[in-house]
């Protein structure tokens, strides 16, 4: 892709952006990188996250490597941070893999998949069931090196602006929702519409979306969607634990020596592990509020609904595994150690969970 292809056109930004090539600058030994986000600017939760990551680096390279956060629609245009890596036009993306699904299906994998991984379990397939070797080629067909580096943990399912009474209420529904979970949606009639978390707003004001997911009540508040929807549901069966990437231009990476790479695999791992914690604080301290302010309605979705969620979940799963033999692969992997966490989880987390509810 040619670099004006990504860049946010014209005008200071774009030339501005040209005086800077190539990437990363070196001097008097200081790194300089450029990552860009899929994130609106100021935004708590992704963006945060990702500034936050940027400075730990920076602190634990005692300033050597210096990476500036370029928000959304900044530096390059939200949702084309992928290409812009590839094409060696920025360092560094932070965002979620299936956006880029488009690239191949199995992207979906490494940041969340319906009834899928739930962050402790993503994390522990990618680093410990061999999922990072798997996504090290699949990322390294674009030029880039891939890493967790955050989780948001269980989502929520979505806002809507009524009560959802049966599953025939999902047909010709607007519904913003990426990834495999709007497939399964499709599947039961909805219109399926992926947009950046900064348009989700103004799309529901204006009608152009009828309801929308986003992350959970930490993050969906900050962006305001409890002013501009009455109905809250849960559980979010699309997203169990997305993972949040930062992708390295691979040359890029393969021109640190081994011990900065140590150090940003350090820092994204750290940085996955404060921001697991972060989300699950905020979020409790969120959902306590929106309960006490009682304007919106907070509902699970009928079990009737979740059943033919998991039922059209495991085909569209499995068709996204059905591809290429790479895609195969990393199907088989995830479905394998799926199985094996889940008999683990059931008489850890699960039992404990249920046991904590008989009080």
């Amino acid at each position: 892709m040619r670099r004006r292809n990504v860049l946010t056109g014209g005008g200071v930004l774009a030339s501005g952006a040209a005086a800077n090539f190539p990437a990363p600058a070196i001097a008097q030994g200081l790194l300089k990188l450029k990552m860009v986000t899929d994130w609106a600017k100021g935004s708590k939760g992704f963006q945060s996250s990702a500034e936050r990551m940027a400075q730990a680096i920076r602190a634990a390279s005692d300033g050597r490597i210096a990476i500036e956060v370029f928000p959304a629609n900044t530096f390059v245009k939200a949702l084309e941070t992928f290409d812009a890596v590839s094409a060696g036009v920025a360092d560094m993306y932070h965002s979620a893999e299936y956006y880029w699904e488009n690239r191949s299906p199995a992207f979906s994998f490494f940041a969340t998949v319906p009834f899928g991984l739930s962050a402790d379990e993503l994390f522990a397939w990618v680093h410990y069931g061999g999922g990072q070797e798997l996504w090290d080629i699949l990322s390294g067909q674009f030029n880039i090196k891939p890493l967790l580096c955050l989780n948001s943990g269980v989502q929520m399912g979505g806002w809507f602006n009524g009560a959802l009474t049966s599953l025939g209420d999902f047909k010709g529904l607007r519904y913003r929702m990426p990834g495999q979970g709007g497939e399964v949606l499709r599947r039961l009639g909805a219109t399926v519409v992926t947009l950046p978390g900064g348009d989700i707003v103004q799309a529901l004001k204006s009608g152009a979306i009828d309801a929308s997911e986003w992350v959970g009540p930490w993050m969906d508040m900050d962006l305001g969607l409890h002013r501009v929807a009455s109905h809250y549901y849960y559980p979010g069966f699309h997203e169990p634990g997305t993972g949040i990437t930062v992708g390295i231009n691979r040359a890029v990476w393969e021109s640190f020596v081994p011990s900065d790479r140590r150090l940003i695999e350090d820092a994204a791992a750290a940085e996955y592990a404060r921001g697991v914690a972060e989300f699950s604080a905020n979020n409790a301290w969120s959902l306590l509020k929106l309960r006490e302010e009682g304007a919106v309605k907070i509902a699970k979705f009928d079990d009737s609904m979740i059943r033919a969620f998991l039922a059209n979940s495991r085909d569209v799963v499995a068709q996204t595994g059905a591809g290429d033999e790479l895609s195969r692969k990393i199907y088989a992997s995830y479905e394998v150690f799926r199985t094996a966490i889940i008999g683990w989880s059931d008489i850890a987390e699960r039992a404990y969970l249920n046991s904590r509810g008989l009080e």
